[in-house]
């Protein structure tokens, strides 16, 4: 079984509610439909009923009668959810009339409907920018307790199973936060382990990556790894961590070995974190195109509800495993 089909049954289990903003769009429409026909999640549609329930007939979409359907301009708990943000948002001057404003734009519909606990978790993101679906969830789900940044995680599945967890490995960070602080760097670290458990299923063995392997080299940047690691072991004393490693000393076992033979992690890990968004983003695609991995997310991390972002290019079969995805951390908060 692959991992993705792992993740739908998974998902299957722990029935989510996941809430898709995007409701009118037509990849959407038919992912709903085939969630809803595999029972991987109950969801939640924002948008107009009429149009919604037109395309469906018009393109047979049997099972889109099972989706709950929520028109903005109609919704019953407009008054509860204003009051809410006015609550969170009052330091900043918010007013219940610009709440109920906010309440007309479906993506801050959809993440106040995880605030008050109606729905579990979100995807959104074929027809919008990422920051239009994470800055309500900045400014009303926030962080995490104790974790100050957002992160995007990968999910590398390789062809070849010598390395990581049979041939999956996990980067951290890869789509979001340029240039974090060594505390940001060990908050990556310890979510992206909760990630790994969630959604990969293996116990997580976290290199945290540089340059240099246990001082091969001395650089203010080789410090900062070093840092993070400590400040995670902190965090999370039951983490398994190591670091710094350089990346063959990370996943090869003779290597590591050699270069770091005192290391429970070093030549085994299957969670690498880089020093910065630049180093991982470029690793992620390099890994992707010449080795012909499949890369799975990015799963966005950090918040303290599942929020999940599409690409605009993405296909049904991507929005169907990303709901997926986010159905699994769910379950896990």
């Amino acid at each position: 079984m692959d991992l993705l089909t792992q993740i739908k049954e998974k998902a299957k289990q722990n029935i989510q509610t996941i809430v898709l903003p995007e409701g009118e769009e037509p990849r959407t429409l038919n992912a709903t439909n085939q969630l809803l026909g595999e029972k991987i999640a109950k969801i939640i549609l924002i948008g107009d009923k009429e149009k919604i329930y037109k395309f469906a007939e018009e393109n047979n979409l049997e099972h889109i009668n099972k989706a709950e359907i929520i028109e903005p301009s109609k919704f019953e708990k407009k008054e509860e959810y204003a009051k809410i943000m006015v609550e969170i948002r009052k330091h900043k001057g918010l007013t219940k009339e610009q709440a109920y404003e906010q309440l007309e734009n479906p993506y801050y519909l959809g993440t106040m409907m995880i605030k008050a606990k109606d729905a579990d978790g979100m995807v959104a993101g074929a027809i919008c920018s990422t920051a239009n679906t994470i800055r309500p969830a900045f400014q009303y789900i926030k962080t995490l307790p104790g974790i100050s940044v957002v992160s995007g995680a990968f999910i590398m599945v390789l062809k070849d199973e010598n390395f990581g967890e049979k041939g999956l490995l996990v980067f951290a960070d890869c789509a979001v936060h340029p240039d974090p602080t060594e505390k940001e760097l060990a908050e990556i670290a310890v979510v992206t382990a909760k990630t790994t458990k969630a959604i990969a299923g293996f116990e997580p063995r976290v290199a945290m990556l540089s340059f240099s392997t246990m001082g091969s080299a001395k650089h203010p940047m080789v410090d900062k790894v070093r840092n993070a690691t400590e400040i995670a072991r902190k965090l999370a004393p039951e983490l398994k961590i190591d670091g710094e490693l350089q990346a063959d000393a990370a996943i090869i076992e003779a290597i590591g070995n050699s270069k770091a033979p005192n290391s429970e992690i070093a030549g085994k890990a299957n969670v690498l974190i880089f020093p910065t968004l630049e180093v991982g983003n470029i690793a992620y695609k390099l890994v992707q195109r010449l080795a012909g991995a499949e890369a799975v997310g990015p799963i966005l991390q950090g918040l303290a509800a599942p929020i999940n972002d599409l690409s605009r290019g993405c296909s049904v079969s991507d929005i169907v495993n990303l709901v997926a995805i986010t159905a699994n951390q769910a379950s896990d908060f």
